[in-house]
């Protein structure tokens, strides 16, 4: 059962696809050179992230989606990184972008890229709707990030709070009553 809480928008819809524009551009002058870029999302957060993302890029692009768990419905990080589905195809020898919604500790970012990394891409970038630097609990940073935030609870572009709240428009602050 979840607590009673209310929602206050903290960054709107406006703002994240003028940001998304902005990052799109960003990736592709780096994958400018890729004949097929394989854009990873991580489930579930990052499905709206990774939707409208891959619409801006003006590249040859394959998606593919991991699935890691590190929460479960809770608020804070078991610090066990458990991968709940794999991808579907091979990255060796590709380039690779791992598309993240957003980054607290860092456990489950470093635990997916150094799992990638054994699979031996090409190359492999990160990018991060949200960043949270002050909770981070490893020595992870995404190459691109949409918006550093506070250490706020929030929901909503895929972000959820027991499986509630991804279909927002908007990252909103979670706020307890």
């Amino acid at each position: 059962m979840t607590k009673p809480y209310v929602i206050d928008e903290m960054i709107s819809a406006k703002s994240i696809a003028a940001r998304i524009e902005a990052l799109a551009g960003e990736i592709k002058d780096t994958f400018a050179d890729t004949d097929k870029l394989v854009v990873v999302g991580l489930l579930r957060g990052s499905f709206v992230f990774i939707a409208d993302l891959v619409r801006e890029l003006d590249l040859n692009v394959e998606v593919d989606f991991l699935e890691a768990s590190s929460y479960g419905d809770s608020m804070e990080t078991s610090r066990e990184v458990r991968i709940l589905k794999d991808l579907r195809g091979e990255i060796g020898g590709r380039d690779v972008l791992v598309v993240e919604d957003i980054v607290d500790t860092g456990f489950t970012l470093s635990h997916v890229t150094q799992l990638l990394e054994t699979r031996k891409p090409k190359r492999l970038e990160t990018i991060a709707l949200l960043d949270k630097p002050s909770r981070r609990e490893t020595n992870i940073r995404a190459t691109w990030t949409g918006f550093e935030i506070p250490d706020e609870f929030v929901v909503g572009y895929g972000i959820d709070y027991a499986q509630r709240n991804r279909n927002l428009p908007f990252i909103g602050k979670v706020r307890f009553t």
